[in-house]
C-alpha cells in the first residue's frame, strides 16, 4: 500500500473545518449525493477497506481487486478535487472502523447503503445519531413508485413495475405511448448466434501502479481466495469506465437485442456490455446509461432491451429485496435464516472449511427460502471440477477466469442445472455471490432465489426457469463440444422431466406449465422410470466430483 499512501499524501489537503461523509465501497461517484453539489473544499470523505468483510466469504480474487482498485483510485480522484480523504483499513466491520472517528470528525453522513448487510452493520451508529442517512441518489425509482405501481402486490410482477416507471420517466415514450407500440421486445430478442455478425473482443484496460499494488496485496493477503486477478481485464479508473462504456455503445449495443439470449463458447460475453461490475459500484451511473441509450440511433429491440435491464429488472429486484428485508419477511410466512455466511460449497470442493473470522450476531448468513424443498449440495463442478457437460464446464471455466458470464448463461445453464438437480437455493446463491464481480445481496438474492431457482415460488416470477437440452442446443454452440447428444442422451432431457414429475404437486396448477405438465402425463411409465434413474445417477456422480459419461448414464 506504500505507493497508494504516498500518492494520496501528495494530493491530500487540509482536513479542518469540513463536513464528513462515509462513502461505501459501492458508491464511488462524485456525480451523486453531496459530492455532486457541495464545494469540494468543504467536504471530507471516509473510505474503508475491510479485510474482515473480504473474509466473510471466499470471494473471487478479481472481485476483491475490483473493489480495492476502484476505491483507491476514487480516493485519489477526490483528493485531486480538493476533498479531504480519510482512508482506513479496518480489522473488523465497518461500524467499528467508523465509530472511533466520530469524536474527531463529528456526525458522518452517508447515502443509504444498497446492501442490506452494510445497513445492518451500520444500524447502531444510525440509531445513536452518529451516522446520518441520506437518500441513495443512484437509483432511478423510489419505494413509493414501486408500491404504487401495483397496489395489489405481492406477488410482484416486473412487467407491471416496468410499464409504470416508463410512463413516469417518459423514457422511450411518445405521446404517453411506448415507442414502437409496445413496452417490451423481449420475444423478438431470441436469436441464436452462429458467428455473424462478429462479436467484439473482450475489453482490456491499461495497468497502473495502483492496480499492480492491489494485485500484490491479494497475492499475499488473500491467496486462499478462489479465482485469479487479471489486471488487463480490470477497470478501476474513470478513464477505464469511459473506455468500457464507449466500447459498449459502439460495438455491443447495435446487436445486443437480437442476440441477448444467445450463448457461445467462442465469445463468452457476445454483445453484452460487461458494465455490471462497475455499474453496481457507481463508476458508471444508471441514469446516464439509460439516457445515453435512449438517445442513440439503435434498433429498437436493442434499445428497449437494454433499458428494460437497467430501468426495469435492476430497479425491480432492488425494491423487492428491500421491501421484504432480504426475503426475511415474506407474505404469510418467514424464511429460515442462516446464522453464518455460506461458502457456496467451497469447503466440500477444497477440503478446507472457510474461516469466517469473528462474527456479529446481527450480520447473519441470509434468508434461505426453499419453496420446492430442495436440499442437494452444490456439485464440485461449479468450482471447476469437470462434469462432462460442455455447457456447464465452459461457463464455469469462464466464471473462475473472469468473475463474469452474461445473464442467460447464469439463468439457463448454471441456475437451470442446479434447479433440475434440486440444489439447495441458498448454497447456489452464496456461490453466485462469491464467484461474480457484480454480485451484492440486493441483486444476487433476487436473481437466484427469486428467478433462477424458484425458491420463492411465485413471489416475483411466474414459473421456474428450467429447460431441457433442446433450448440449450438451440441457443448455444456448447453441444458441439459435448460427448452427449442433445437429441438422445443429454442428461438435461431426463433431468427436466424428472424435475416436473418430482414437483408435480407444487407446479401442476401453474398456468405457464400447463403444456409441459400435459406432456409429462403422456410420458410412458418406462420413460419416467428412466428419468428418475438418470437424475439419481447424475446427482451421485456430480456430488462425488466425477465426470458424466454417456456409456455410464443410461
Amino acid at each position: 500500500m506504500n505507493g497508494f499512501k504516498k500518492e494520496l499524501s501528495r494530493r491530500q489537503v487540509k482536513a479542518g473545518g469540513r463536513r464528513w461523509l462515509f462513502v461505501p465501497y459501492d458508491q464511488l461517484s462524485d456525480k451523486i449525493g453531496p459530492l455532486s453539489r457541495e464545494d469540494p473544499g468543504s467536504l471530507g470523505i471516509v473510505l474503508v477497506e475491510s479485510p474482515w468483510k473480504a473474509a466473510r466469504r471466499p470471494y473471487h480474487q478479481q472481485k476483491l481487486a475490483l473493489i480495492l482498485a476502484n476505491l483507491r483510485h476514487f480516493a485519489l480522484e477526490q483528493a485531486q478535487r480538493g476533498v479531504a480523504v480519510r482512508h482506513v483499513v479496518a480489522k473488523g466491520p465497518y461500524a467499528t472502523a467508523l465509530e472511533p472517528l466520530i469524536p474527531e470528525l463529528g456526525v458522518l453522513r452517508v447515502m443509504m447503503p444498497a446492501e442490506r448487510e452494510l445497513r445492518k452493520d451500520l444500524e447502531k451508529l444510525v440509531d445513536r445519531g452518529s451516522l446520518e442517512l441520506l437518500p441513495h441518489e443512484g437509483w432511478l425509482s423510489t419505494a413509493k413508485q414501486f408500491r404504487e405501481s401495483d397496489p395489489k402486490a405481492p406477488p410482484w410482477k416486473m412487467d407491471t413495475f416496468y410499464r409504470s416507471v416508463r410512463r413516469a420517466t417518459g423514457i422511450l415514450m411518445e405521446d404517453e405511448k411506448p415507442v414502437g407500440g409496445k413496452y417490451s421486445f423481449d420475444t423478438e430478442n431470441r436469436l441464436p448466434w452462429r458467428g455473424k455478425p462478429s462479436a467484439p473482443d473482450p475489453p482490456s484496460f491499461p495497468r497502473d501502479p495502483i492496480k499492480e499494488e492491489v494485485a500484490e496485496l491479494i497475492r499475499t493477503v488473500f491467496p486462499h481466495h478462489p479465482g485469479r486477478v487479471d489486471l488487463d481485464a480490470l477497470p478501476a479508473t474513470l478513464k477505464d469506465a469511459e473506455k468500457l462504456w464507449s466500447r459498449a455503445k459502439a460495438h455491443c449495443m447495435p446487436d445486443f437485442g437480437p442476440y441477448e439470449d444467445a450463448m457461445s463458447h467462442t465469445s463468452p460475453g457476445l454483445f453484452h456490455t460487461r458494465i455490471s461490475s462497475i455499474l453496481n459500484i457507481h463508476r458508471l451511473l444508471p441514469s446516464r446509461l439509460v439516457s445515453d441509450v435512449a438517445g442513440m440511433r439503435l434498433p429498437l429491440g436493442s434499445q428497449e432491451g437494454f433499458v428494460r435491464q437497467i430501468l426495469g429488472w435492476r430497479e425491480f429486484v432492488r425494491h423487492v429485496h428491500e421491501g421484504t428485508d432480504g426475503f426475511r419477511e415474506l407474505p404469510e410466512t418467514k424464511s429460515l435464516i442462516e446464522k453464518r455466511p455460506g461458502d457456496g460449497g467451497y469447503g466440500r470442493w477444497s477440503g478446507k472449511s472457510w474461516k469466517h473470522g469473528k462474527q456479529r450476531k446481527e450480520l447473519d448468513g441470509g434468508a434461505a427460502p426453499c419453496a420446492l424443498g430442495c436440499d442437494t449440495p452444490l456439485p464440485p463442478a461449479y468450482w471447476g471440477e469437470r462434469s462432462g457437460l460442455a455447457c456447464l464446464d465452459t461457463v464455469v471455466s469462464g466464471v473462475w477466469s473472469e468473475g463474469y458470464s452474461h445473464h442467460i448463461t447464469r439463468l439457463m445453464i448454471l441456475c437451470n442445472l442446479a434447479t433440475l438437480l434440486d440444489v439447495r437455493p441458498r448454497e447456489l446463491t452464496d456461490w453466485f455471490w462469491v464467484a461474480y464481480t457484480d454480485a451484492y445481496d440486493w441483486v444476487v438474492e433476487p436473481n437466484v432465489l427469486g428467478m433462477g431457482t424458484y425458491a420463492l415460488s411465485g413471489l416475483m416470477t411466474t414459473k421456474p426457469y428450467v429447460s431441457g437440452a433442446a433450448y440449450i442446443n438451440r441457443m448455444s454452440d456448447y453441444c458441439s463440444l459435448c460427448s452427449f447428444d442433445p437429441k438422445t442422451d443429454c442428461p438435461f432431457i431426463f433431468l427436466y422431466w424428472a424435475f416436473l414429475a418430482r414437483h408435480k404437486a407444487a407446479l401442476k396448477t401453474n398456468p405457464r406449465l400447463r403444456m409441459p405438465m400435459a406432456s409429462l402425463g403422456k410420458r410412458s411409465a418406462s420413460r419416467r422410470e428412466q428419468d428418475r434413474e438418470v437424475y439419481k445417477r447424475v446427482t451421485e456422480t456430480l456430488s462425488k466430483g466425477d465426470e458424466l459419461k454417456p456409456q455410464k448414464l443410461l
